[in-house]
């Protein structure tokens, strides 16, 4: 059996850019993503903190060194340039790994610049 974990997220993160007419998706610095451990095409929720509205969409890459997260597509909708967001990845984890899972929290600044990274374990 396996179980979905958290894996990371992007604290806290300023939206910097929305732009409707893209064809989809969520637009992060790759710094911030190497940060987070996430991908280029991973599934990821944003969790809006000034709306409160939550969604699924993918990450892609932003301009490296940026700061940027860029709302795509529909996402745009979801948000505004200035908005505090949580971006958060997902783990499906076997039950014999559960105790050596690590999750990662990036949490970030105003420009989106990290201050700390933390690890931590279920145990």
């Amino acid at each position: 059996m396996e179980r979905i974990f958290f894996k990371s997220k992007i604290h806290r993160a300023t939206v910097t850019d929305a732009d409707l007419n893209y064809e989809g998706s969520l637009s992060i610095d790759p710094d911030l993503m190497a940060a987070a451990d996430i991908l280029p095409y991973e599934k990821v929720d944003v969790v809006n903190i000034t709306t409160g509205d939550r969604f699924t969409t993918y990450a892609i890459k932003g301009k490296p060194g940026s700061g940027e997260i860029g709302l795509n597509g529909g996402a745009a909708r979801k948000g505004h340039v200035g908005d505090l967001v949580i971006i958060i990845t997902y783990a499906n984890v076997p039950e014999e790994e559960i105790e050596k899972h690590r999750v990662k929290v990036v949490l970030v600044d105003e420009q989106n610049r990290i201050k700390s990274v933390h690890e931590d374990t279920i145990k």
